[in-house]
């Protein structure tokens, strides 16, 4: 009764084990995207980038040209700062060259052009300016921040300023150098930034502008609006942290079913149940008296009817035989020749049993065994049973360790 009471409060201990593991589950912590994302702190988030290009500028003349001869370098160095994953601002300096045609002079003046019979002015203008962009990330925004993203479309708009410088000519000849202009003038730009990241730190881009410019675009000061296509590749590298980091916020975890832990309770007091029984019929069953089954011989040698010689292959049993002998000496065995009663006479059935054993008692000794641990008999009785259809084993000598 004992063992029940111990098997009882073991299934008990270990239910409310079970229990107490399933009350004792605690809050986790995790981000959340959906609840928006912490600002960093102001030294995060900024970047430099440094790009150059070509631009194709726009004017009602420059169809005139050669399509090559329209497009003109350009150049330009940022540095912004991103306040959330969505929005940023930037602000740089840029280089843009201007290449126009046109019909009566202008700031820039370098040459004539003659078409049709008519002729054309020719004029460029060196133009530096300062910008400043605010910046709209369209992936972060249609597609949720992630880290790790590999592209991001980021869509920017700004104003800017630009100070003028024109060749040094005129039409009675004149030096080959540069002079500031009187066209400065406003500008106002919309892009497409298509940014990809080479690591958390660096990243690749291909900048489509359109910028609008207000140039001076002849000698007497008429003031119009040109728009000029720019398109740049650049490299962005970012300074100290770059990731976003979403709001930690906790997670309750399901509070369980009463009904369902009752029906485990239930569940689990019926296995107790079962396991007590099973220990009471265990406890009550009788004692079985195990019979000890009468231990085989050793070794059974086999003869072919009215023979009592022993073939290559027996030899070679009865050498591992005496091994096992020869590993105790104080062991004795008995060497019992059969014959089946079945063919041949008494008398002839007598003398093979005799050689049978002698001929395995001689194999025995000539392999080291002693003549002491060797007790050889014969047993007119059949070796199997009773029946004909036993005879093949009834011609045997066996050998069996004496108890």
């Amino acid at each position: 009764m004992k063992k029940s009471i111990l098997l009882g409060f073991v299934a008990a201990l270990f239910m409310g084990q079970s229990a107490m593991a399933q009350s004792a589950q605690e809050i986790t912590y995790v981000e959340d995207p959906a609840q928006g994302y912490v600002l960093n702190s102001f030294s995060d988030n900024w970047f430099i980038s440094a790009e150059g290009g070509i631009n194709y500028y726009f004017d009602r003349n420059n169809s005139k040209r050669d399509f090559f001869d329209r497009f003109s370098p350009n150049a330009g160095i940022w540095v912004g700062k991103w306040f959330s994953p969505i929005i940023g601002l930037r602000a740089g300096a840029n280089f843009t060259q201007i290449k126009g045609m046109g019909v009566d002079g202008g700031y820039g003046w370098y040459g004539e052009f003659t078409k049709n019979n008519t002729v054309y002015d020719k004029y460029k203008r060196n133009e530096f300016g300062a910008q400043l962009n605010a910046m709209l990330n369209l992936t972060n925004w249609w597609c949720g921040y992630r880290p790790g993203r590999v592209y991001n479309g980021i869509l920017y708009a700004g104003v800017g300023y630009n100070w003028v410088y024109v060749p040094k000519f005129n039409r009675n000849g004149g030096c080959d150098c540069w002079e500031r202009g009187g066209d400065d003038n406003l500008t106002g730009n919309v892009g497409l930034i298509n940014s990809f990241n080479l690591s958390s730190k660096v990243a690749l881009y291909l900048d489509l502008r359109a910028q609008l410019m207000t140039d001076d675009t002849n000698d007497f000061g008429l003031r119009k609006n040109r728009v000029d296509l720019q398109a740049y590749v650049g490299l962005t590298y970012n300074f100290n942290k770059s990731t976003w980091n979403a709001p930690i916020v906790p997670v309750i975890p399901e509070i369980p079913n009463c009904d369902e832990v009752e029906a485990r309770l239930q569940a689990a007091n019926g296995r107790i149940a079962d396991l007590e029984r099973q220990l009471r019929d265990c406890l009550n069953r009788p004692v079985q008296t195990v019979v000890e089954a009468e231990e085989g011989p050793l070794c059974t040698i086999y003869y072919t009817i009215g023979s009592s010689r022993l073939s290559r292959v027996d030899s070679k049993v009865l050498n591992a035989v005496a091994n096992v002998m020869k590993a105790d000496t104080n062991k004795k065995y008995t060497v019992c020749g059969y014959a089946d009663n079945y063919t041949g006479s008494a008398a002839v059935n007598d003398r093979l049993r005799k050689a049978r054993a002698a001929g395995v008692e001689r194999a025995l000794l000539r392999n080291g065994v002693k003549a002491s641990q060797l007790d050889v008999t014969t047993n007119d009785a059949n070796l199997y049973g009773e029946g004909k259809e036993y005879v093949s084993l009834d011609r045997a000598v066996t050998i069996k360790a004496n108890k």
